[in-house]
């Protein structure tokens, strides 16, 4: 990706300025007020970057951030601002941040906190009040924010007082990283985030000063047991879910498949651990696996529909759970041994405790069952290639996934932003790296992808971002585009356009038939390719499948030249769906 110069400052100037001297004069040595105060409590926890939609509320913040050397991203509507915060989480590691007006501006994020509550992503969700001497009183955007955010928050609380803004950022901001990550959020009224107050009378907790370890590995005699199980399996199998990733415990994850000779499967941000190749990397057979195995161990992703709630897995066999979350552990399905902890530290511990204990007879035994497995995977390959390799008319959704894997490149983040697009991706898209892969999470929500585009980009300057949308995802948040082009982090979207929301379209018509199945889920052939060309970037509609690969090369092409997203809009067959739409798993 080529670099470009944003029209906007993305921190504050390191000299000092009139108008700064103009503030601290007006304010007073040694006075603070509320907003600024929220912006370096924010900068103590590592933040650089809030994403935001203006408002009279939260106007302060801004000036706090600007002095604080904070980037302050600011979106067309908060759900996108919501979902750019999440996907910075997840592509740093660190703490995303969110800060919106009251009344309209918290309910416009709703959508973007609880996906990233679903998807355990570390957030804080700041947002504005009417003045504590305007309570119940009717002021202006005034909603119950607190009581609304509750249910799909780990912390949610009102600041009270501006001696206390500081304190209860970090407060909230510990609470995000409390066991399994999430979302925290605070509301500050207007008045105690404009008041200002004596410096020395402010709570602010000192970075460093108010953390316990996360890196837990939870009860050593358990890491033993696991350790007596894996060198005593002759087929074993581990899933790695997003967990894994959240907690950076990537390393450690591959060092045990590659230490003790593991056939390892992935899903969510877990993919991509591996690069396609590595011989330890399974994807095809996670049914055949999970079917005859002895032993299977669970890291980090839940019971969940996406598991089957745990049902799909044989009771023939040792079944073992790592989470960070223990509500989490057993829940859905019985297990044979459960650890809570750090995803990371418990697999070096583990691959530590077993160190050595390998035999020959169980090394050999493994290898043979990884043999079989793969070979059961080229099989499963040998299968699908027809679907990827298709020249159908309208174009195949099955070679278009394939398409955008051969294009790939080895520093692309992959996201996905759709029902079928992601489902039907997940079986051609393999990312290269850690982290190269972005997806809704179990929440399902539709509009992810330019939240996740813009963050991708902004964490990962140095790498090209490519999404692949269904026509009813892009149409929904698809504006902050123009976002991304003025901060200058252009990405390639492609579209995967049937002109309908296809994936429930299926379900329809399969229980109502023609006549009533496409009912409130068919959409207008729209040519999206032209929504780029608006916006001063490259926009292409594809008809065939021969097409593809160019319109992709170009649209790269395109962006290194102009600084501007493409848009590659790919006509696809309304007809074909995913198998698990097929078998409506979802919704069993």
């Amino acid at each position: 990706m080529s670099e470009v110069v944003s029209s906007r400052p993305e921190t504050a100037p390191a000299s000092t300025t009139a108008e700064d001297t103009l503030k601290q004069k007006t304010r007073g040595a040694g006075v603070v007020s509320g907003g600024h105060l929220v912006a370096r409590a924010l900068k103590n926890e590592g933040v650089d970057t809030i994403f935001t939609l203006c408002g009279g509320h939260i106007i302060d913040i801004y000036d706090g951030c600007v002095d604080e050397g904070i980037r302050i991203i600011d979106v067309r509507h908060e759900q996108v601002a919501a979902h750019a915060a999440d996907g910075y989480a997840r592509q740093t590691g660190k703490l995303g941040c969110v800060v919106t007006t009251a009344g309209p501006g918290c309910t416009n994020a709703v959508t973007g906190v609880a996906t990233a509550f679903r998807s355990e992503s570390p957030i804080i969700h700041i947002g504005g009040q009417g003045a504590l001497t305007q309570h119940k009183m009717g002021s202006l955007q005034d909603l119950p924010h607190v009581d609304m955010m509750a249910p799909i928050t780990k912390f949610a609380a009102t600041v009270p007082s501006t001696e206390r803004v500081a304190d209860m950022v970090s407060m909230a901001a510990r609470e995000a990283f409390n066991g399994a990550p999430g979302p925290a959020y605070l509301e500050i009224p207007r008045d105690v985030l404009d008041r200002e107050i004596d410096i020395s009378k402010a709570v602010i907790p000192q970075p460093g000063r108010y953390r316990a370890s996360t890196k837990s590995v939870g009860d050593p005699k358990d890491i033993e047991k696991l350790a007596d199980l894996l060198v005593n399996s002759e087929r074993p199998a581990i899933l790695y879910g997003q967990q894994v990733w959240t907690a950076r415990g990537h390393e450690e994850a591959v060092a045990l498949l590659r230490g003790l000779d593991i056939p390892g499967y992935f899903n969510g941000a877990s993919r991509g651990l591996l690069p396609p190749g590595d011989p330890h990397h399974f994807d095809r057979t996670r049914s055949q696996a999970f079917a005859k195995a002895d032993l299977i161990v669970i890291v980090g992703t839940p019971f969940d529909f996406r598991m089957g709630y745990g049902k799909r897995i044989s009771k023939d066999l040792k079944l073992v759970q790592i989470d960070m979350d223990y509500r989490t552990v057993g829940k859905n399905r019985e297990i044979d041994l459960g650890l809570v902890g750090d995803p990371g530290a418990i697999l070096g511990a583990v691959l530590q405790a077993a160190s050595g204990r390998l035999k020959n007879d169980k090394r050999q035994s493994r290898q043979a069952w990884m043999r079989e497995l793969a070979a059961a995977e080229e099989t499963a390959t040998a299968k699908l290639m027809p679907l990827f390799t298709s020249n159908a008319s309208p174009i195949h959704p099955y070679r278009v996934a394939h398409e955008i894997n051969q294009f790939l490149s080895d520093d692309t983040i992959y996201i996905g932003d759709g029902g079928d697009v992601v489902t039907i991706s997940a079986q051609a898209v393999r990312p290269r790296r850690p982290g190269q892969w972005m997806d809704p999470g179990a929440l399902g929500s539709l509009g992810v992808g330019t939240g996740f585009a813009i963050a991708a980009g902004l964490a990962n300057p140095e790498k090209e971002v490519l999404c692949y949308y269904g026509d009813g995802a892009f149409s929904m948040t698809s504006f902050d585009m123009e976002t991304a082009n003025r901060f200058g982090v252009p990405y390639i979207a492609v579209v995967g356009n049937n002109s309908a929301m296809n994936q429930i379209r299926y379900g329809q018509l399969a229980k109502y038939g023609e006549e009533r199945g496409n009912v409130g889920n068919l959409l207008s052939d729209v040519p999206y390719g032209r929504f780029a060309e608006m916006l001063g970037g490259y926009g292409e509609e594809v008809y065939e499948a021969s097409k593809i690969a160019g319109a992709l090369q170009r649209a790269r092409e395109s962006i290194a030249k102009t600084g501007k997203s493409a848009v590659i809009n790919i006509w696809v067959d309304p007809t074909v769906y995913a198998p698990g739409t097929m078998a409506q798993t979802m919704y069993k």
